[in-house]
């Protein structure tokens, strides 16, 4: 298996108008440098004590994506550097990462992270919530975050009919919030298991890490 050539086929075999989150969890810095030298410049992680940690050891010019879910005592860590937080699930969290981008005079840019799988264990804001969110006037007033899209996780289900729903869901949710909200660019959805799926149903992001990097012990 090689890290290089899954790069490669991705970037030959996803649309232009998608982008590649190579998800980099528990992987070791050689694997993500194998990927850098393929060409691969955005990675996820979940933990952020982990993406610190190889933030610091990697090159400078790699794009960092929080997609775990985050607790807000974390953020400090990653606010020097990150660069789009995908799992936004609350007000207080977006506070905080306004907060933290403040102090170290960024403007950091962040997903909502919508509720779309029938599984308990998802977090996310319902469609009512992230609405109401967006049209806070706590909301109006950050001026260090950026809300440029959503993000939403579907059903771990091989059952495809039911997948296809729950991207069809974000994305309808997506463009309704598009309307209001130019600054929209990013629907972040498909992982390893049905990003062919979430590509087919308008996402413009996906996050693949073991058709990349090989199944996590």
């Amino acid at each position: 298996m090689s890290i290089q050539k899954n790069i490669t086929s991705f970037k030959n075999n996803i649309p232009e108008t998608v982008t590649l989150v190579a998800v980099s969890k528990t992987k070791p810095v050689s694997d993500i440098m194998e990927a850098y030298n393929a060409g691969q410049r955005i990675f996820g992680e979940n933990k952020v004590q982990e993406m610190e940690a190889k933030w610091q050891e990697l090159p400078k010019d790699i794009a960092w994506h929080m997609i775990g879910h985050v607790q807000r005592n974390k953020v400090k860590y990653m606010a020097p550097f990150v660069s789009l937080i995908e799992a936004v699930d609350s007000k207080r969290l977006l506070k905080e990462i306004n907060k933290e981008a403040k102090k170290n005079d960024r403007v950091i840019k962040c997903l909502l992270q919508i509720k779309i799988a029938e599984e308990d264990s998802k977090f996310g804001l319902s469609e009512a919530e992230a609405r109401e969110l967006l049209a806070s006037e706590a909301y109006q007033k950050y001026d260090n975050i950026s809300v440029v899209g959503l993000m939403g996780m579907a059903t771990f289900t091989d059952n495809e009919a039911q997948i296809r729903t729950e991207f069809k869901k974000l994305k309808r949710v997506y463009d309704d919030f598009s309307t209001t909200h130019k600054n929209f660019s990013i629907v972040s959805m498909g992982m390893s298991g049905d990003y062919p799926i979430a590509i087919e149903e308008g996402s413009t992001m996906i996050r693949v890490g073991s058709a990349i990097f090989g199944e996590r012990n």
